[in-house]
Formats: C-alpha cells, structure tokens, sequence
C-alpha cells in the first residue's frame, strides 16, 4: 500500500464537502452522502484511468506519480469488486 492523499473536509450552508487531494470531491447534507459520493466518483475515475490511461496537458507539467499509483490502486480494487473505502479513508478490510 503506497501513500493515501490528504482527506479534507468543509461544511457550509448545512452540507458536507469530502476532497481527496483534488482528484475528487463528494457533496450531501451529511457526512455519509458526502463520503458516498467521493468514492462513487473515484470509482469512476479509477476505472477510466484503467481503460484509457492518461493523457497530461504539456503546460501542466509532469503528472504526480504517487497520485497516479493510488489511483490505479483503486481501479485494481474496483475492478475486483472490492470496496474502495478501506483504502481511501484507512481502515483494513473485513
């Protein structure tokens, strides 16, 4: 298991929002709904990254390596079934 990125959290105006390092965020009324859809949409993102890799735009630079291997750790996981929750939020499996 390589690095998890940095989880932040912000209500405003009676809703969660749940970030992941800028690679996706998750909005509900609370936690759950905003937790919920973080990893519905990393799901989906994983699982893109996995069928049609990635393509960087030259005047951003290079690509963050560790962010790429986290997300196509998640799409390895998604891809099996499993549950991307244990990884993104740091708890084992049951």
């Amino acid at each position: 298991m390589g690095l998890t990125p940095a989880l932040e959290l912000n209500e405003s105006g009676g809703r969660c929002r749940l970030s992941l390092a800028g690679l996706a965020r998750g909005e509900g009324e609370t936690l759950q709904e905003a937790a919920d859809e973080l990893i519905d949409r990393l799901r989906t993102i994983a699982l893109r990254f996995r069928t049609s890799g990635l393509a960087a735009a030259r005047g951003l630079g290079p690509p963050d390596v560790e962010q790429l291997a986290f997300v196509w750790e998640l799409g390895e996981i998604a891809a099996r079934g499993g549950d991307l929750r244990g990884r993104v939020f740091g708890f084992p499996d049951q």
